[in-house]
């Protein structure tokens, strides 16, 4: 008779996690960027990019774990939308920024609002474990 495998604590609560992303129909990036007539790079990109500051291309392109070459095609869209504007740095010319249009930062607002929304497993518990769980990801969080 074999015994069972114990899973520690941390993955046990990581898989618990990852059950309520990957249960989600449809997807949450896929749908939210679609409902905004957006590829998920695309909403990424606007989800992370903070309002009243400019980040480079080369920046963007870590955050979204791709090569920068693919950032320029991500940034061109945006930019046709007026979501998004080039900057040139005034410390390296040869460097473009990017910055949130006031259109970008609105719709990167109501991107926000859309992806924070609980998934329904997270919505339906009680008030009491809510804050417990919130309280727990908040020093998961700040922790490292």
């Amino acid at each position: 008779m074999s015994t069972p495998t114990r899973v520690d604590p941390a993955t046990e609560a990581w898989s618990l996690a990852l059950e309520i992303v990957f249960s989600e129909k449809p997807p949450r990036v896929p749908a939210v960027a679609a409902e905004f007539d957006l590829s998920p790079m695309a909403l990424k990109l606007l989800y992370t990019l903070e309002p009243d500051a400019a980040e480079p291309m080369s920046a963007l392109a870590e955050t979204l774990f791709c090569d920068a070459s693919n950032v320029t095609g991500i940034v061109d869209r945006l930019e046709a939308r007026d979501l998004i504007e080039r900057r040139d740095d005034p410390r390296d010319r040869r460097v473009k920024l990017i910055a949130l249009t006031d259109d970008g930062a609105v719709t990167r607002e109501r991107i926000r609002q859309r992806m924070h929304e609980p998934p329904e497993q997270i919505a339906a518990l009680s008030r009491d474990d809510k804050r417990t769980l919130r309280d727990v990801l908040r020093r998961a969080v700040d922790c490292c």
